[in-house]
């Protein structure tokens, strides 16, 4: 996403410095190189055009590799793993595995630096056990994280390699300038266990997507592409936290001080920064459950979204979605002048709902919001499944979203 702003000319700001904020130009600013607000500075007044946000989550159900992964049992070495999020462990059997994210390192007598890692090639599995060794293993059996999920790196003898030592030598492929593996010292990591196999148009008339992670990286690819295509008139915010999947209060999460502490660098005046917040509204983009075929007794028959026909308005009664009655009709006009399908989704009585950043973004800073997204298979799986044109509407949307003058 960095890459993509620097590309389009928006400049990176730091924290720590003063900000020199200019009407027309795009910025963004970090929090641990997981959580990103990329922002444009409206020519139009904010008080009359209201600030247009969009929000997401860049974080995904995982495997953790813990700090002291190093495990050696029957010749084969393997790591230890704490599990990120709700996952359906199931799916990460039998698949081939690659390991990316942050390492913090010291090189000679250089102070401590963190850099982004992607081992870009599978190098760990996670085998499932034979059924002729587990009769049972179709019906009702149940997988034990701490004992069942260790991947296996390689066969080895008795021998630990220090897991440590092991990405350092990944890292000084990623280094710029290069660094001497002897003088490089890892001190911690962030690291994850991820799919590498790549993603996939599918289908017999190729009207899916199916792929690692799209909830959320799919939501933060198309507000992206929504702020990169602003005319800069109204003043548009997109924010991508980390840790959604974990409950958001951290530093770096929708429940942290990121959003709030920019805005208040943006309107520096109380008065003001409030009259704008109150002309705003919040799109808080997460995907949606598609109703499966094969389980449609889990949906509540009127409120179950259908893949490639149209984005999802997610509503909750107890406030595990953002959305209001006017937030839902707003969007729904705006789709609507777009010839945008929408749908609604209501979890069934019976059944408990998860949440969004929508409803802790809306509290934390007095803003209207709505919880929005494509219908999907599979969350939360190792592998999931989206539409096509689901995608493009909810781009398309967002764009409109984004250049609209008056909204409220």
């Amino acid at each position: 996403m960095k890459n993509s702003l620097n590309s389009a000319g928006f400049q990176s700001l730091n924290e720590q410095n003063s900000w020199d904020l200019k009407n027309g130009c795009g910025y963004y600013v970090t929090r641990n190189d997981s959580s990103i607000i990329a922002f444009i500075i409206g020519n139009k007044n904010s008080t009359e055009t209201g600030i247009r946000l969009i929000g997401a989550h860049t974080d995904s159900p995982c495997l953790k590799i813990k700090p002291e992964p190093e495990v050696i049992k029957n010749s084969y070495y393997q790591l230890g793993v704490e599990v990120y999020g709700g996952v359906l462990l199931n799916t990460w059997f039998d698949r081939d595995l690659s390991i990316a994210g942050k390492v913090a390192f010291k090189a000679g007598q250089q102070g401590i630096k963190e850099a982004l890692i992607n081992i870009k090639k599978p190098i760990a599995i996670i085998p499932s056990l034979a059924i002729h060794l587990n009769r049972n293993a179709n019906n009702n059996h149940s997988v034990n994280p701490q004992t069942d999920m260790l991947p296996i790196l390689y066969g080895c003898d008795d021998t630990k390699d220090n897991f440590r030592e092991i990405i350092a030598q990944e890292l000084t492929a990623h280094l710029s300038p290069p660094v001497n593996l002897s003088e490089l010292s890892v001190m911690d990591y962030d690291l994850s266990l991820y799919d590498a196999q790549p993603p996939a148009i599918m289908g017999l008339k190729d009207e899916f997507l199916s792929s690692a992670r799209l909830d959320n990286i799919l939501s933060c690819f198309a507000g992206l592409q929504a702020i990169l295509s602003s005319n800069k008139d109204v003043t548009s915010l997109l924010a991508c936290y980390d840790h959604e999947e974990v409950g958001s209060t951290s530093n770096i999460g929708a429940n942290s001080s990121f959003m709030e502490s920019l805005l208040n660098r943006i309107y520096v005046e109380p008065e003001l920064r409030s009259r704008v917040i109150a002309k705003s509204m919040l799109i808080s983009t997460d995907n949606a459950h598609g109703i499966h075929p094969n389980f449609s007794n889990k949906h509540d028959k009127n409120h179950a979204p259908i893949i490639n026909q149209g984005l999802v308005v997610k509503v909750n009664a107890n406030q595990r979605y953002a959305t209001s009655s006017l937030t839902s009709s707003i969007i729904k006009a705006l789709c609507k002048q777009l010839d945008i399908p929408t749908q609604t989704f209501v979890n069934r009585a019976d059944m408990s709902c998860g949440s969004t950043i929508g409803p802790i973004t809306a509290a934390n800073i007095g803003i209207k919001a709505i919880d929005i997204g494509v219908p999907t298979f599979a969350m939360h799986s190792i592998r999931e499944l989206a539409g096509v044109k689901d995608g493009h509407y909810l781009y398309k949307m967002l764009k409109a979203f984004i250049h609209t003058k008056k909204l409220l």
